[in-house]
């Protein structure tokens, strides 16, 4: 069962969300800056792998997590991820797509702005940072719900007869 975690630009809320997913960073607590920094694609990914699925590692389970920016065109991205998804033979139930952008704040759009649109990085990126380690409760919160629906479908999944 794939993850996709996504967000506007796929460079801030949705690898931390994946990050934390995979254990890279605490469920529990706030990390410090330079964690977030280490995090794979943060604050590093230009505007042409918008609709591209990065990979961000495996869980626990064997899932393969993903993170995705699709800018302002969520919707055409999400819908060709879905289509693609099932023309490749799967199962779009099967798909677990998470949006991050819920748990943006002021100071990651404006980080994430000077920093990613801007290029302005050295001012951009500390704010975005700073932005972050406020949202992160609700990105690990997000990332809770995300475990506990694929806990639910794998336990579904095992009660299902065997052929």
């Amino acid at each position: 069962m794939p993850i996709v975690y996504h967000c506007f630009g796929g460079a801030h809320s949705s690898p931390v969300a994946a990050a934390i997913h995979l254990g890279m960073l605490p469920l529990d607590g706030t990390p410090p800056p330079e964690a977030i920094r280490a995090v794979p694609h943060f604050d590093t990914t230009p505007t042409d792998h918008w609709g591209r699925l990065l990979p961000m590692g495996q869980d626990a389970h064997g899932h393969a997590v993903f993170v995705m920016g699709h800018g302002p065109h969520a919707k055409l991205a999400l819908q060709a991820l879905l289509d693609g998804y099932r023309l490749a033979g799967g199962d779009p139930d099967q798909l677990v797509v998470v949006d991050t952008l819920r748990c943006v704040n002021v100071w990651m759009r404006v980080g994430g702005y000077l920093s990613r649109r801007l290029g302005l990085v050295r001012l951009g990126r500390p704010l975005v940072i700073w932005g972050t380690r406020r949202a992160y409760p609700r990105l690990a919160s997000l990332v809770r719900e995300t475990l506990a629906r694929c806990s639910a479908t794998h336990a579904d999944a095992d009660m299902r007869p065997r052929s």
